[in-house]
């Protein structure tokens, strides 16, 4: 069956790339709504921005959308992730501002909000998208590859210069609370040498030691360490995960990255969304609905940084 929340639930932080505060606050919605944001700030035209593929607009280091009056949410996709992976299909999402706030540059905090507020079950069967022929972007060394699967896989292999990352590697099946207890909790990272640049150019404004790993060369700047060995790839898959929700439906299929990014996950989604023939819509039966992320999911599944 469809899910929403039981009761609204409430965030608050700072932009990771404006640096401005903002509130978010998610709200129950009908079966069938989708997930939608809503920006509480802005008095005219339209305010309702859909999360879908087809709003995505490219934007380095997020993932950003747009409706046709040029409202915009950005950095969408830890809230995206933990709502997918919470198995959260329809709710509607208040932000007051243009961004999404980092927080600790996890999906973890988003999680435990919902699961505090609690998940319902609603009347209506969930639907799922069944890919049925491999299709596949590049740019460069990046690739990235939706295959036949008959629920959701995650592959994903990261190659950096700083010892502190190096080359990584994970697989993952999604399925039954996986997302919770294996990424949410790992941090958005970047390169020490690559701060000041970011700022130059406005972004990571709101970036701090705390809301992200940053690393230079063989040591981990951020206090604390590393939550994981392999926490930068886990990243990247909590992000792919949360790109892939804008698919509108819960992907039946093995998606694998090699060096992609936000970017890359929106254009596979276009890629297979322009080939009929490459997925068909299923309804989900109890078979298919018991390996679904977020299916049986508890508050025993978020880790204790949470």
């Amino acid at each position: 069956m469809q899910k929403t929340l039981t009761k609204s639930a409430t965030l608050t932080g700072l932009g990771l790339h404006s640096g401005e505060p903002a509130t978010v606050e998610v709200h129950p919605a009908s079966a069938n709504y989708g997930i939608w944001f809503r920006r509480t700030d802005i008095s005219s035209g339209d305010a309702m921005v859909p999360a879908l593929w087809n709003a995505v607009v490219e934007r380095p280091l997020c993932t950003l959308i747009e409706n046709a009056d040029g409202a915009t949410v950005s950095t969408i996709e830890h809230i995206m992730a933990a709502l997918h992976g919470c198995g959260i299909h329809n709710a509607l999402v208040d932000v007051s501002g243009p961004e999404v706030p980092i927080l600790d540059g996890s999906a973890a905090p988003f999680v435990a909000a919902f699961l505090k507020a609690g998940i319902t079950e609603l009347s209506e069967p969930a639907q799922a998208i069944r890919v049925l022929k491999t299709v596949e972007v590049r740019n460069g060394d990046a690739v990235a590859t939706l295959a036949p699967a008959d629920h959701l896989q995650i592959d994903f292999e990261i190659d950096f210069v700083d010892a502190a990352i190096g080359q990584q590697t994970k697989r993952l099946n999604m399925a039954n609370g996986a997302f919770v207890r294996e990424l949410s909790d790992s941090r958005t990272f970047c390169r020490n040498s690559d701060v000041e640049f970011m700022r130059a150019n406005g972004l990571a404004l709101g970036g701090t030691l705390e809301n992200a790993v940053v690393v230079d060369g063989e040591h981990v700047l951020s206090p604390g360490g590393l939550r994981h060995t392999d926490e930068a790839v886990r990243h990247k898959m909590l992000d792919a995960l949360g790109d892939l929700a804008t698919a509108g439906a819960p992907i039946l299929g093995h998606y694998r990255g090699n060096r992609a990014g936000h970017a890359m996950t929106n254009r596979l989604l276009r890629a297979l969304f322009a080939d009929p023939s490459a997925y068909e819509f299923v309804e989900c039966d109890a078979t298919i609905a018991a390996f679904l992320p977020g299916e049986g999911v508890t508050k025993a599944d978020l880790p204790k940084v949470a």
